[in-house]
């Protein structure tokens, strides 16, 4: 087979797995089932749109690992894992989607045959690509193991970011900040949101000089008006008005790391709501961005943005902010980190959050946010996009 195409050293993907086998030790794992796509790219490089079906990366406490998926995609695996071949197992097509038969049956079986069917077995439980059946099929497969919970084990291990990371995040801000500029050029009334859409999906995957875009692990989202007080609605082909607002919470991506950022538009005069709405907001982000540095933890950027929201008489009720970086959709935060009161994580060098701003009132939404990488003294912030509420006529 051909060479496969790495996106990382060697040496980085080996310390990637030594992290992990450390943090395996650490709660007493002897074999972990790696299912989530962004952990098995994270440790082995594959790449590949087939996470609708069953496949994992096997991390034994010492020896080799182990890429498992469908047959079909162990093509994709021979071109994108640093694993020798002989480490691309896959199951037959007789697998996929049959009701008498479950791909973790197989995978079960070759575990036994690798001496890995007892001790403690780690699985991402609560996963959005981890089904009951899955966890069935391997308990009843190794009745001598303890299957046990190992959700986020190995995200953990990605929370702060290498050099060569970080050089990706930041051509995805580079992407996102083409996003916004296209935005602003094609945004105005009687301008159907599909086609806005169309706009931004384009700008995301030409992408930037020296740096093509990859497709986000969130679509866009861009409400308008009241429909805007809903924070995760999409795109209609209904032509956009004067006398509405609208936030673009968009994101770029570069080899499968993001810089999400969101800009909030208002076409006409905009009311008073949204110009209190952007002095809090504005003010609370640079009471945030002021306590992200190293030593203080994730609650310490939410307390300071919360107290600001609080003079100004707004709720919210959401957390300001997550850990991202690498992923594959349906959600591009790594689920570990939040920026919320209460969460005594401390802010390291390398670690990179989505700074989550956004306020969905009665009547409107408003975001304005920024993606940032902890540095030494303070903090990056990895798009360039002015930070304001934006008005055309």
């Amino acid at each position: 087979m051909p060479a496969a195409t790495l996106n990382f050293s060697l040496a980085e993907y080996r310390e990637r797995l030594a992290k992990t086998r450390r943090a395996m030790a650490a709660q007493g794992i002897d074999t972990l089932v790696v299912i989530d796509p962004s952990n098995m790219n994270w440790l082995t490089g594959y790449d590949g749109w087939s996470f609708y079906t069953h496949q994992c990366v096997v991390v034994p406490g010492d020896g080799d690992i182990f890429w498992y998926g469908r047959k079909m995609d162990a093509a994709g695996a021979l071109r994108t894992v640093y694993l020798d071949d002989a480490q691309v197992l896959s199951y037959p097509d007789i697998y996929v989607q049959t009701p008498d038969r479950h791909p973790m049956d197989l995978l079960a079986t070759i575990l036994a045959s690798r001496g890995l069917a007892g001790g403690r077995i780690g699985i991402e439980m609560d996963n959005y690509y981890v089904t009951a059946a899955c966890v069935a099929a391997l308990k009843a497969g190794m009745p001598n193991a303890i299957i046990c919970d190992a959700t986020n084990l190995v995200n953990w291990q990605r929370a702060v970011k290498s050099p060569a990371e970080l050089g990706y995040m930041r051509e995805a801000g580079r992407i996102v900040t083409a996003m916004h500029a296209r935005i602003l050029e094609v945004v105005a009334p009687g301008v159907r949101k599909n086609e806005v859409a169309a706009e931004i999906y384009r700008t995301a995957l030409t992408g930037v000089e020296g740096a093509g875009g990859d497709y986000a692990a969130v679509v866009p989202l861009l409400p308008s008006g009241a429909a805007a007080a809903a924070p995760h609605l999409t795109w209609d082909d209904v032509p956009m008005k004067s006398g509405e607002g609208t936030f673009f919470e968009i994101g770029g991506c570069y080899k499968r790391y993001h810089c999400p950022l969101s800009r909030t538009v208002f076409l006409g005069k905009p009311t008073e709501a949204f110009l209190d709405t952007e002095k809090a907001t504005l003010e609370g982000m640079e009471a945030g961005l002021g306590a992200a540095r190293p030593g203080n933890t994730c609650e310490d950027i939410a307390n300071a943005y919360f107290a600001v929201l609080r003079r100004h008489g707004i709720h919210k009720d959401s957390r300001a902010g997550y850990g991202v970086g690498l992923s594959y959709p349906p959600d591009w935060g790594e689920r570990t980190m939040s920026l919320r009161p209460g969460d005594r994580t401390e802010l390291k060098p390398g670690m990179t959050f989505h700074f989550m701003t956004g306020l969905w009132r009665e009547a409107m939404g408003f975001e304005i946010t920024e993606t940032i990488a902890i540095t030494e003294t303070g903090y990056e912030l990895l798009a360039n996009v002015p930070r304001q509420l934006f008005v055309k006529a």
